[in-house]
Formats: structure tokens, C-alpha cells, sequence
């Protein structure tokens, strides 16, 4: 008997301990889906503040684009190795750039600007069509990919700091773009090849403004 109301004692603890500390929850499908639509990366939200907390504060350290475009005339290889990044094995690689120059020419695809003293030719273009690419995701070193397990995720993001360019840095840029205007500007170009990306560099803006 004594051995029985041990086994009882025993089997009474061990129920109050499952009951208050359940091995496993049986949830609702209904439930499960909106908890797990909830958990998922908003990378609207994700892109935004990546925007004004990291993004626009390193602008002030992008390469300027007197040392860029003078070390590219003068060496393009050796611009590539000093200024660029590139992302795993692609031949694709990326400039992230600040500058200062007068507008030469304004199109439905690129404000071109002179930045060298005195020049009359377009040695940036300030990419104002669709936004597509990675410059702006890529081009800083600020987001790694191993960091989002997830590669969709990865991909979002691009696309919403793509959009973001479109909507808060293209319509106004647009607008006011003229001829013969000085504007400041900071950017990422991608370049993908050599012959037709560099001159004039391509450059997806991230911020401007004409003084």
C-alpha cells in the first residue's frame, strides 16, 4: 500500500508539473498562420530605418568624386581596388560616392553632370528612370548577406530601398534638375561594364540637393 500512494504521489506531481509546464501547445491553424504572417520581415519598415539611421550618416564617408573620377582616368583598375566592393564572385562591383558639380544636360533617364572645374562634359549621371539593382543595398558594405538567412528577405530589402529612392530622392530631383544648376549629391554605382558604366559613372542617387 505504501508503495502504491508513492506511485499515486508521484503521478499527481508529475501531472500538476505537465499541466502547469506543457511539453506542446495545440494551437488553431487560424492561429498559427497570423502569429507566423506577424513574425515575418517587414522590409519596408527594415529599409526605412536603414535608410536614416545608417545610410544617409555614411554618406559623409563615401569617396568624394574629385579622388574617384581623377584615380579612374588615371588607373581604372587601381580605382577598383582602392575604392570598390563587389559581393561574392561577380564581376559586378560598386561605388558609393559623394560630389558636387553643374548640371550639363537633363533627360526622361539621367541628370549628367560636370564635376571637374571648367568642364563641359558629363562625368556623372544621375540615374532618374526606374530604380532596379542592387547599387543601393550593395554598394555601401553596410548590409551583408550571410546576416539574412533568408535570401528573399535579402531581396526585399533592395527592392525597398529602391523604392525609397524612387519616392523620397527621383521625384523631387526631377522637378527641379536644369541646365547650367550646381547640385551635391550622394550615390552608389554599379558597375557592370567598364565601357559604358564609367563614363559617365552611373550613379543611383540617395540624396541631392541644388543650390
Amino acid at each position: 500500500m505504501k508503495r502504491f500512494i508513492q506511485w499515486l504521489v508521484a503521478i499527481v506531481i508529475c501531472a500538476i508539473i505537465c499541466w502547469l509546464f506543457p511539453l506542446f501547445h495545440v494551437v488553431p491553424l487560424k492561429t498559427a498562420n497570423a502569429e507566423k504572417a506577424a513574425e515575418k520581415f517587414d522590409a519596408t519598415a527594415f529599409a526605412q530605418n536603414f535608410w536614416a539611421g545608417k545610410l544617409l550618416p555614411a554618406a559623409e564617408k563615401a569617396v568624394s568624386t574629385d579622388v574617384l573620377l581623377a584615380a579612374i582616368q588615371s588607373n581604372a583598375a587601381g580605382a577598383k581596388t582602392n575604392y570598390s566592393r563587389s559581393v561574392g564572385l561577380s564581376d559586378t562591383y560598386f561605388y558609393f560616392l559623394r560630389g558636387r558639380g553643374k548640371v550639363v544636360s537633363v533627360s526622361d533617364d539621367a541628370v549628367c553632370i560636370a564635376v571637374t572645374e571648367n568642364s563641359t562634359n558629363a562625368e556623372i549621371a544621375l540615374q532618374t528612370g526606374l530604380i532596379f539593382g542592387d547599387a543601393i543595398r550593395d554598394g555601401t558594405g553596410l548590409l551583408n548577406a550571410s546576416d539574412y538567412p533568408n535570401s528573399q528577405d535579402f531581396n526585399d530589402i533592395s527592392a525597398a530601398l529602391n523604392q525609397i529612392v524612387e519616392t523620397n530622392v527621383l521625384t523631387d530631383l526631377r522637378k527641379q534638375a536644369r541646365v547650367g544648376a550646381t547640385i551635391s549629391f550622394a550615390g552608389c554605382a554599379e558597375v557592370d561594364d567598364e565601357s559604358s558604366d564609367l563614363h559617365p559613372l552611373k550613379v543611383i542617387p540617395i540624396e541631392t540637393k541644388l543650390e
